[in-house]
């Protein structure tokens, strides 16, 4: 018996010593938790994994991409942004990451951040010849301005923001106006969510700007249309994405790289980790699933990333060792 008791208390020593190796190798760890939920579930997902899975100390802080990206580029703070839209910051991080301070660890969005116009996918089944933004136009009728009936809506996007922009600009480009349509103005995103519940609560036809991943596109079935052009990137910069563009041509939106940035430090201090960092992405799909159900309950960033843990571990097992995701699964 003694002999037993000597050898657990050996087998739980080394255990303990190995657990506090590899905490020891991977340290403070801080990480991003950007103010939008995709972003925010990320953080928390990768906290849970790193804390519980390879004995990180993990810290969460407030952030944003403008104040997050200049603070990791010049402080080295915080160590892990999960969740960057790179285009926003792309000559700066060009420059970090060719200068040794930050790295591009890998996409966390499988498919890219897309935007683009949609309709609602009971329509675009009832109607299969719809499958571009040039289709749909010769269809007012099937898309009816909440103000006037007899004219079509396009949607736009919310107030201020510059996908307003890009929207009025391709809604001129496609001659729109002359086709029966009108342009919408949400308002707000609150707005352009209630016009695209509502339609789906009265089953008729809505058409106009959204993005993904978010949870209105995990709740309602959505197509994006095609623009039937290649996204050309310098009538983008010239003239789509710019106010009062004088002759707007047909363009389409650009994908949005999304990556996990990390800094330099982060790389050396917790490499246990990195190989994680490096290969964990989820499609905008899933993401949008995991939106809507923290809608739907009211649940936090935490709650998300529980949620997507219990419901979701066919495809995060795969990004982890078996070791690591019994760690996991034993926290959650």
């Amino acid at each position: 018996m003694k002999k037993l008791i000597a050898s657990a208390i050996f087998a739980f020593g080394a255990y303990a010593l190995a657990g506090s190796a590899q905490a020891a190798e991977c340290g403070d760890v801080s990480i991003a938790e950007m103010n939008w939920a995709s972003a925010g579930v990320a953080a928390q997902v990768d906290k849970i994994i790193l804390q519980n899975g390879y004995g990180c100390n993990v810290t969460l802080v407030t952030g944003d991409t403008q104040p997050t990206f200049a603070s990791m580029d010049e402080k080295g703070e915080p160590d892990v942004a999960p969740e960057l839209w790179v285009n926003a910051v792309r000559t700066a991080l060009d420059k970090a990451v060719s200068e040794g301070r930050l790295i591009e660890a890998a996409p966390l969005l499988s498919d890219g951040g897309v935007e683009g116009w949609w309709i609602p996918k009971f329509l675009a089944d009832a109607h299969p010849d719809i499958k571009t933004v040039q289709d749909a136009l010769k269809h007012p009728e099937l898309f009816p301005a909440p103000e006037d009936s007899s004219k079509g809506a396009v949607y736009n996007c919310p107030s201020g923001w510059n996908c307003q922009i890009s929207t009025a600009n391709l809604y001129k480009a496609l001659g729109a106006e002359k086709l029966g349509f009108t342009l919408v103005d949400t308002g707000s995103a609150a707005g352009l969510d209630g016009s695209i519940a509502n339609a789906f609560e009265k089953k008729i036809g809505w058409l106009g700007y959204y993005w993904a991943p978010t949870a209105i596109l995990g709740k309602y079935d959505m197509v994006r249309l095609s623009f039937n052009v290649p996204h050309d990137k310098k009538e983008w910069d010239a003239c789509t994405s710019q106010q009062d563009c004088a002759n707007p041509k047909v363009n389409s939106y650009p994908i949005s790289d999304v990556y996990t940035v990390v800094t330099k430090s982060f790389a050396s201090k917790a490499s246990v980790a990195m190989d994680y960092v490096k290969t964990r992405k989820w499609d905008n799909g899933t993401v949008g699933k995991v939106l809507a159900w923290m809608t739907e309950n009211q649940g936090t960033n935490e709650d998300g990333a529980k949620y997507f843990l219990k419901t979701y571990p066919d495809m995060w097992t795969k990004w982890v060792s078996p070791d690591v995701a019994a760690k996991v699964k034993a926290s959650l």
